[in-house]
């Protein structure tokens, strides 16, 4: 994107006169950015995001020295890049601590002091990466690094709905976290059925505007039976992640 600057130009020019505007100077509800908060923010923010780019740079070598045997010692490696031509920061003395403290560390971010400081600073991180969706400021290297760290931090992710829309058209079933198994919703006959029940509760309230769908997920939220035969779906229990190969 860098290089089509030509492009981006002529791209800036249409949209501003179909109205777009790029103003910093409050926030999405009006109120005034405070501007010295606003800097200490982003000073955080780049921080926790260095943070996140060592562990993943960590975790490629730490991941191909398995593949291949070599048997890297990162921590090492941290300080002998301090006396290189490049990077030579303070802050890789703190890496090779972290991995003198524990060899086998999973990732950067879960060493205690690291993630302690992660956390500290996620409040600033967020600011800054939600002011800059709102006013529309592209901030891809701070924006990855928060949906990495997010990511990384949960147990469960999104992407377990994928098994419920490949069982939705497909039939490919699912897992449940509450029990072993797998498992196939007839999604399409639930839905038809909370349409109707969603449909006489209208009327019966005495509305004359009725829904026409009902979306999948929130036949799910509003706790409804949703299992087939047996295997029943019961509120509250989702899936977990399969690797589909």
């Amino acid at each position: 994107m860098s290089g089509l600057k030509d492009e981006r130009e002529e791209a800036s020019e249409i949209f501003k006169k179909e109205g777009m505007k790029v103003e910093i100077s409050s926030d999405i509800n009006g109120s005034s950015v405070d501007k010295k908060r606003l800097i200490d923010d982003v000073r955080q923010a780049l921080y926790a995001s260095k943070i996140c780019s060592y562990a993943q740079g960590m975790n490629l070598l730490r991941a191909k020295s398995g593949e291949k045997g070599w048997n890297l010692n990162l921590g090492e490696m941290a300080r002998i890049w301090k006396g290189g031509c490049i990077i030579r920061a303070v802050f890789l003395d703190r890496i090779k601590k972290a991995y003198q403290r524990n060899p086998n560390l999973a990732n950067l971010m879960v060493d205690p002091e690291f993630a302690r400081e992660m956390v500290q600073r996620q409040a600033a991180w967020r600011r800054v990466v939600g002011l800059a969706v709102q006013k529309g400021i592209s901030v891809p290297g701070m924006s990855a690094s928060l949906q990495y760290f997010d990511t990384y931090r949960r147990s469960r992710l999104p992407a377990n709905l994928v098994q419920a829309q490949r069982d939705y058209f497909g039939a490919h079933t699912y897992e449940r976290v509450d029990m072993p198994g797998a498992y196939h919703t007839e999604w399409a006959k639930h839905a038809r059925k909370a349409r109707v029940a969603k449909s006489n509760e209208y009327v019966a309230r005495g509305n004359t505007h009725v829904i026409d769908l009902i979306p999948v997920d929130a036949i799910w939220i509003n706790g409804m039976d949703m299992g087939s035969g047996s295997e029943r779906q019961q509120p509250g229990h989702w899936t977990n992640e399969v690797d589909e190969g």
